[in-house]
């Protein structure tokens, strides 16, 4: 699970970073309102988390321009402000929700995880499918008594893959999901991944297997 910060207090970024790291997610930072639109509109982050007040552009002409651009990535956004226009501009704008500062660790991770959930993004901290489990903390795939560690690279793309079981998930999603931008040399490194992700499935004598849908993508079957 992606997520880019955008947050100018480097302070905060750096500890809400630590946080959300620690929950698993992995987190792309950014301290300016234009270093922040331009991640942005990679479309590579499953939330954003988006200050209001940020030198360069501000948090809701960044909301505003990437929902015009129709990317529907769920923003939550923060606001030293707790006055309620402030929270309606942000509504309008296409936030779908915000969290006034200070705030508890608590909830801006239960709103993280809301937010998630009700664009229907699984939010499961160990992700299944079949006889194997993502061990999110450890880095690890498991498959009965079977575990094995897997490099950043294969464990994002696994975990791509069983949140999109029943779903082909295409090179270039991989692409942008992962790499963050479209490379000819990335779109080779799709297969080399998916080879070693078979490889240690294989290892685990796991049942599900990584099929090819020539042209298309690749999807998890069997383990069920």
């Amino acid at each position: 699970m992606k997520i880019l910060l955008v947050e100018d207090e480097i302070g905060l970024a750096d500890a809400v970073g630590a946080i959300l790291h620690k929950e698993g997610y992995e987190v792309d930072i950014a301290n300016d309102g234009k270093a922040g639109l331009d991640l942005a509109l990679s479309d590579a982050y499953d939330c954003i988390v988006l200050d209001i007040m940020l030198p360069l552009i501000n948090g809701l002409d960044v909301l505003t321009y990437i929902r015009v651009k129709e990317i529907e990535t769920p923003v939550l956004l923060l606001t030293a402000k707790s006055e309620i226009d402030d929270k309606i501009k942000g509504l309008d704008c296409g936030a779908d929700d915000y969290l006034t500062k200070p705030f508890s660790t608590g909830e801006l991770l239960a709103r993280i995880r809301a937010m998630l959930r009700r664009k229907g993004i699984p939010v499961d901290i160990n992700p299944k499918y079949g006889d194997i489990t993502l061990d999110i903390k450890k880095g690890e795939l498991i498959c009965g008594t079977h575990s094995v560690v897997l490099g950043r690279k294969e464990f994002q793309m696994m975990e791509l893959l069983i949140s999109h079981s029943g779903q082909i998930v295409t090179k270039e999603n991989f692409v942008t999901k992962i790499w963050g931008y479209n490379n000819e040399s990335e779109y080779n490194n799709v297969e080399v991944y998916i080879s070693f992700l078979r490889k240690k499935l294989t290892m685990l004598r796991s049942d599900v297997q990584i099929k090819t849908r020539r042209g298309i993508g690749y999807c998890l079957t069997g383990g069920k």
